[in-house]
C-alpha cells in the first residue's frame, strides 16, 4: 500500500530571521566591547594613564594633604635689644544668633541670655551694654552678628579674659597682627602693617604698610613653607608615610639705632610740650654729631592722636627752615673768605631787587657788626652776607651740603628733596636765612653734622643692623662720610659764633642754657609758605632750635621744630627748651659719667624671674640704685636690658608680679622718671628742670594704667 508523498515545510517568516541576526551582532558586539575593556584594562593598568592624567599622581593628590606653614614676620629691636614690633594674632568677638546651632549633645551654641551677655560684654569692649544688645536682637533673622570696630583688633589677652566669662554663643576668629609694645615709641618710623589674603590659598599674612615695615617687607617678611603627608579616606595620617615639604624661613630682624632711656625721655618731653603750646606739628631728633647715629626721633602729630599723620615728617614733610639755616650760610660765608664779623652795616630793612627785606625787630639795632648780626639773628644782616658771598658760590654751598636732593636715609622712603626758586636777587637772599628754600628733617641733621664734626658731613643713619632668625648678621650698617662742604676751620668758627646766641647778652637764645654745660646753638623763627603767600597771623610760623652739646667738641646734635603752636605760655623757646634742656643733661651727664668713670661702667645681669631679694643683692654689688615696684617676690620686668652697660650708681627699676604701687621719687631725674612711667604705663607732665621735688601721686598709691602723674623739678 502506497502512501501518499508529503511536501517540506520551508520557514518563510523574516521577522524571526531578523531576531537570530540580531543575536549574533549582540554577540560580536559584547565580545568586541569586553575585548577593547580588557585591552583598555591592561593599558590602564601597564601605563597608569587615563586622557593624559597619571593617575598615581591623581591618588598622591586625593591622599596627600598640603599645608601652608606661615613664615614668622621678623623683630624690630631698639638699640638696647628691646623689642620695637612683633608678631602677636588679634580677635574679632561675634554672636550666634541660630537657636538650630547645637553641639552633638545639643548643648546651645547660640546666645541664650543676650542681657547677661550684652552687661558682660561691654565691660571689655568699648561699646555701651544698651548697643550690645540691640545689637543682638535684630530687626532681621541673622544667623550671626558682629560689634563693629569696638569688636574688632581684640588682643589675646582681652580675648582669653571675655573667654574666661562663660559666654554661650560667643565665639572668635584670628587674624595675624602686629604688637608694638613700647607704645607710640618712635611710631611712625617704624610704620605699620595690614593683613593681606590670598584668594586662591585663603592664607593671610601681614604686609608693611609704611614706615620701616613697609621699607624692609621682604626682609621682614620672610618665605612660606609647606607640609605634605599621605591620608588615609578620613584624613589621618598613614602610619607608613612620612612627612615631606619645605621649612618655613623666618624673617629677617632689625635692629635700630635708637637709645631706649633717651627716646623714652624724648617722647615724655615733646608729649608734654605738644598738650601745653598745641601746635600743629612737631619734630624732634638727637643725633651722635661724629656717627650720624640717630639716637632718638619723635614727631607729632602720632598715628594716635585726634587728627593722626600717617608720614613720616622726618623725611616726607618739607618746610622752610628759617634762621636755623643761618648756621649754613655763616659756616659758608666763613670757608669761601667773605666774612668779615667786626664790618658793620644798616640793620632793620633794606630794599633789594624789587623788594623789601626786614628784621624781626623792624626798627632795628642801628648800624652794627655781622658777628653781631648772626648773635641778633638778624635777616638783613644775611641777606648782606650771601651779596657778598654772591649767589653762585651760596647755591655751591647749598648742594655741598646735601640741599635740593635726597639724603637717602636707609630705612626711609619716600623723601621729599626740598626746592627753591633762586631766581632774583630777593629770592636769593632770602634763602640765605631760610626762607624761599625747602628742606626735610634729615637734610638739616646731615648738614648740621659738617658744622659739628670739623667739616666732616655724616649721613644720618637708624638702622644698625639686620640678622636672620638665628642671629646672625646679614648687614651691619657703618657711619658714611657724605661730603666736606667746609674746612676744619671754618666750622670751628662757626660753632664759637653759635656759642654766641647763647652766652651773649645779645644773643637770641639765652632761654636755651644748660646749667652745668656749655653748649652752642641757634634759634630758628619762619614764616609758613602757602599758594597765596606767606600766612598771616600771630602764631602762622615755624619755631626751631639746633644745638650742638657740648660747644667745644660736640658729640649730640638736638633739633627741634614746633609749627604753629596755639596756645603758648610766653616764648617759644620756652617750651622748646623744656625739651632741649633736661635732654641735654641726661645726655653730658652720661657722657661725663663715662669719661670720668669708664672703671666704674658695669654690664647689668638679667635678674627676670629672680627672686626680688637676691636680684637686689645682686644688683647692689655691682654699685647700681635699685628702686623695686610692686610687692610681688619674683622680679617680671627690669627698666635696663641684661647686658647693657651702666654707670655705677645709677638707677635700675625692678617691677614685681604683685600689687604696683608708687615709689617716693624725690630727687630722681627726669630720664628716671621718663622710664618709670614708661613701665608703668603712666602720663606724665612735666614742669621745671633738674630733679624731682613734688609728685602727684603719693608714695605707696596704687597704680592704674595711664593714670596721669604730674612731677615737678628743681634744680639742685
Amino acid at each position: 500500500m502506497k502512501f501518499p508523498e508529503h511536501k517540506k515545510r520551508t520557514l518563510n517568516n523574516p521577522g524571526l530571521r531578523n531576531h537570530k541576526q540580531f543575536g549574533k551582532w549582540l554577540c560580536v558586539v559584547a565580545a568586541g566591547l569586553f575585548l577593547l575593556f580588557i585591552v583598555r584594562f591592561a593599558y590602564i593598568s601597564i601605563f597608569k594613564d587615563v586622557k593624559n592624567h597619571n593617575l598615581v599622581t591623581a591618588a598622591q593628590q586625593r591622599y596627600t594633604q598640603s599645608r601652608v606653614i606661615t613664615a614668622e614676620r621678623g623683630k624690630i629691636y631698639d638699640a638696647n635689644g628691646n623689642v620695637l614690633a612683633q608678631d602677636t594674632s588679634k580677635y574679632t568677638v561675634y554672636a550666634v544668633l541660630d537657636k538650630n546651632q547645637k553641639t552633638v549633645s545639643g548643648k546651645p551654641l547660640y546666645v541664650t541670655n543676650k542681657k547677661r551677655t550684652a552687661k558682660i560684654l561691654a565691660e571689655y569692649l568699648n561699646i555701651s551694654e544698651k548697643k550690645i544688645y540691640k545689637a543682638l536682637n535684630p530687626k532681621k533673622k541673622l544667623y550671626q552678628v558682629q560689634f563693629g570696630t569696638a569688636g574688632a583688633n581684640i588682643s589675646v589677652s582681652k580675648m582669653e579674659e571675655i573667654k574666661a566669662r562663660h559666654l554661650t554663643g560667643i565665639h572668635f576668629t584670628k587674624t595675624p597682627a602686629r604688637q608694638y609694645p613700647e607704645g607710640e615709641f618712635a611710631r611712625q618710623l617704624l610704620g605699620s602693617t595690614s593683613v593681606k589674603t590670598n584668594s586662591k590659598t585663603g592664607q593671610s599674612k601681614l604686609v608693611g604698610q609704611i614706615g620701616l615695615e613697609q621699607y624692609f617687607n621682604k626682609q621682614l617678611q620672610g618665605q612660606d613653607g609647606l607640609k605634605k603627608s599621605k591620608n588615609d579616606v578620613y584624613g589621618y595620617q598613614l602610619s607608613d608615610s612620612s612627612s615631606k615639604g619645605k621649612s618655613a624661613k623666618n624673617g629677617n630682624n632689625i635692629t635700630l639705632t635708637l637709645n631706649n632711656t633717651v627716646q623714652h625721655q624724648l617722647e615724655n618731653l615733646v608729649t608734654s610740650a605738644n598738650k601745653s603750646a598745641k601746635p600743629e606739628a612737631m619734630t624732634a631728633v638727637v643725633m651722635e654729631a661724629k656717627t650720624g647715629k640717630i639716637v632718638a626721633a619723635t614727631q607729632r602729630p602720632t598715628m594716635n592722636s585726634k587728627s593722626p599723620s600717617w608720614t613720616n615728617a622726618l623725611i616726607q614733610d618739607t618746610y622752610e627752615p628759617g634762621s636755623t639755616m643761618k648756621v649754613i650760610a655763616l659756616a659758608s660765608a666763613i670757608d669761601s673768605g667773605n666774612f668779615n664779623p667786626n664790618a658793620t652795616y644798616d640793620s632793620g630793612t633794606w630794599q633789594m631787587g624789587g623788594g623789601k627785606i626786614t628784621d624781626w625787630n623792624t626798627s632795628g639795632w642801628g648800624n652794627i657788626t655781622y658777628k653781631e648780626a648772626f648773635y641778633r639773628s638778624s635777616n638783613v644782616g644775611f641777606a648782606h652776607i650771601e651779596q657778598n658771598m654772591g649767589s653762585k658760590t651760596w647755591m655751591k654751598y647749598l648742594k655741598k651740603f646735601g640741599f635740593l636732593r635726597a639724603t637717602k636715609v636707609y630705612g626711609m622712603s619716600g623723601e621729599s628733596s626740598g626746592t627753591t626758586t633762586f631766581k632774583g636777587a630777593l629770592e636769593q637772599a632770602n634763602t640765605a636765612y631760610g626762607q624761599g628754600i625747602t628742606v626735610n628733617t634729615m637734610q638739616m641733621m646731615q648738614a648740621f653734622s659738617a658744622v659739628a664734626n670739623n667739616g666732616k658731613m655724616m649721613r644720618p643713619y637708624i638702622v644698625s643692623k639686620i640678622t636672620n632668625s638665628n642671629n646672625k648678621v646679614i648687614k651691619r650698617i657703618k657711619p658714611k662720610v657724605v661730603g666736606h662742604p667746609i674746612s676744619s676751620s671754618a666750622a670751628k668758627q662757626t660753632r664759637k659764633y653759635m656759642e654766641g646766641v647763647i652766652y651773649n647778652k645779645v644773643g637770641t637764645g639765652q632761654l636755651y642754657k644748660v646749667k652745668g654745660y656749655r653748649i652752642a646753638g641757634k634759634t630758628g623763627t619762619a614764616q609758613i609758605g602757602s599758594a597765596h603767600g606767606y600766612e598771616q597771623g600771630s602764631n602762622s610760623y615755624i619755631y626751631s632750635f639746633v644745638g650742638f652739646a657740648p660747644a667745644k667738641n660736640p658729640k649730640y646734635i638736638i633739633y627741634i621744630t614746633m609749627r604753629k603752636p596755639t596756645s603758648l605760655n610766653g616764648a617759644a623757646e620756652k617750651t622748646i627748651s623744656s625739651i632741649t634742656t633736661p635732654l641735654i643733661k641726661t645726655l653730658l651727664a652720661k657722657q661725663k659719667s663715662t669719661n670720668a668713670k669708664k672703671q666704674g661702667v658695669v654690664k647689668v645681669p638679667n635678674v627676670i624671674g629672680q627672686d626680688v631679694q637676691s636680684a637686689q643683692e645682686q644688683l647692689t654689688k655691682k654699685h647700681l640704685q635699685v628702686t623695686v615696684v610692686g610687692n610681688g617676690k619674683k622680679v617680671r620686668q627690669q627698666s635696663i636690658a641684661a647686658d647693657s652697660s651702666l654707670v655705677i650708681n645709677n638707677r635700675i627699676i625692678l617691677v614685681t608680679n604683685g600689687k604696683l604701687t608708687m615709689p617716693d621719687i624725690t630727687g630722681w631725674s627726669q630720664a628716671d622718671v621718663s622710664q618709670l612711667a614708661q613701665m608703668m604705663k603712666l602720663q606724665v607732665n612735666y614742669s621745671g628742670n633738674g630733679y624731682v621735688t613734688k609728685q602727684s601721686i603719693k608714695a605707696n598709691t596704687v597704680l592704674k594704667k595711664n593714670q596721669k602723674l604730674s612731677v615737678k623739678f628743681k634744680e639742685k
